[in-house]
């Protein structure tokens, strides 16, 4: 039995993220209009940088109100997210009305500049909790569909979800 477009396209976003180069999180996305792959990109520190495995991740921290509290939290600013790197190597006209299929959740800045780039889909599996409400707000307000695959399973060897500190 042949597979759905939407987990075939997932399936290449999650290959793409076993490229990525942040030992935190590997995260891969894919542009798709018509059936036919636009482009695919990962997580990664700028070409020819030092990237977080050569080099340790670049780490900040801030803190975050969570249920009335305030959280510590801790990121690498090393890498350019997927998204980032898919909107940098693909071009304008291709993304009019195409979709987005990323591993993860789109953070805010991510969310924001795929909101500008012109594409009408998001399709993401790891939710990202911290940014969801206001992401979900911000493309239902630009009219970009954007929905969560709860019933994926990636291939085998291509999740790792778990992040390090």
């Amino acid at each position: 039995m042949r597979k759905s477009w939407d987990l075939y396209f997932m399936d290449i976003a999650y290959m793409a993220s076993t490229r990525a180069t942040c030992r935190r999180r590997h995260v891969g996305a894919v542009l798709c209009k018509n059936k036919k792959l636009l482009g695919s990109s990962y997580n990664g520190a700028p070409m020819g940088v030092a990237d977080c495995y050569e080099e340790g991740c670049m780490l900040v921290q801030n803190y975050e109100e969570e249920n009335g509290q305030l959280v510590k939290k801790t990121r690498c600013i090393r890498t350019i997210h997927a998204e980032q790197n898919l909107l940098l190597f693909t071009d304008r006209e291709n993304r009019e009305g195409a979709t987005v299929y990323v591993t993860d959740e789109p953070c805010w800045t991510c969310a924001n500049l795929l909101a500008n780039s012109g594409i009408g889909e998001i399709v993401y599996h790891r939710p990202y909790r911290k940014d969801h409400t206001k992401v979900q707000q911000l493309l239902e307000q630009k009219g970009i569909i954007f929905r969560g695959l709860e019933d994926y399973h990636p291939p085998q060897g291509t999740d790792d979800s778990q992040v390090i500190d």
